[in-house]
């Protein structure tokens, strides 16, 4: 009698946040967003997470970053006075920061901005800090590191480009999800509309 080696069994759902214009991203996973317009992508997920009702958000930038999120520029995607800031002095003191607060799992979203790109190892070991915050009393965490130039870190479930596509008298960007572990690659036009943020799914290869 022949038996099949392994078994079909369905991988188990995820709880999702549930970003503008239908995005989703998992919680208990990290994700990359890179691109001119990464700070944007992020500020839509802080806003998401909040009327979630998930609680404050985390901010992790490093202390020698002359740029910081302009509140008044933020306030159109997210409340900031529920943002969290906080500057590590060290690089390398960044990623321990974002894995202590996934692992307490009393955020629902902890933003990262990295320096350079993230090795394996150290993502890793967020996504089993996202992983164990799920098991905490609070809300469901998930990660977001933000990357210099056109991304690629090892080990993250999802990466997005986001970059500005302003047309005369209108805000706009492209976005485009260039890798998901469940999900193909795609791209999306990104616009306000009446009820909001709209996005346009554009055709492969224009």
């Amino acid at each position: 009698m022949t038996r099949a080696l392994l078994s079909r069994v369905p991988e188990r759902a995820r709880p999702a946040l549930a970003l503008p214009a239908g995005f989703r991203l998992d919680r208990g996973r990290v994700h990359e967003a890179c691109g001119p317009g990464r700070h944007v992508f992020a500020a839509l997920a802080a806003g998401a997470a909040q009327q979630a009702g998930g609680g404050d958000v985390l901010w992790i930038a490093p202390e020698w970053e002359r740029d910081r999120p302009n509140p008044q520029g933020l306030c159109r995607f997210a409340d900031p006075g529920r943002l969290l800031f906080a500057t590590p002095r060290r690089e390398e003191d960044i990623l321990w920061c974002a894995e202590e607060a996934l692992r307490a799992g009393c955020l629902p979203l902890v933003v990262v901005e990295c320096v350079t790109l993230p090795a394996l190892t150290p993502v890793r070991r967020l996504q089993l800090a996202a992983e164990a915050g799920m098991a905490a009393p609070g809300p469901a965490p998930l990660g977001l590191l933000l990357t210099p130039g056109a991304g690629g870190t090892r080990g993250a479930e999802t990466r997005w480009h986001m970059a500005p596509a302003h047309r005369p008298g209108a805000e706009g960007w492209l976005l485009e999800r260039l890798r998901a572990r469940r999900d193909p690659p795609a791209r999306w036009q990104l616009g306000w509309g009446r009820g909001g943020l709209d996005a346009i799914l554009h055709p492969r290869g224009t």
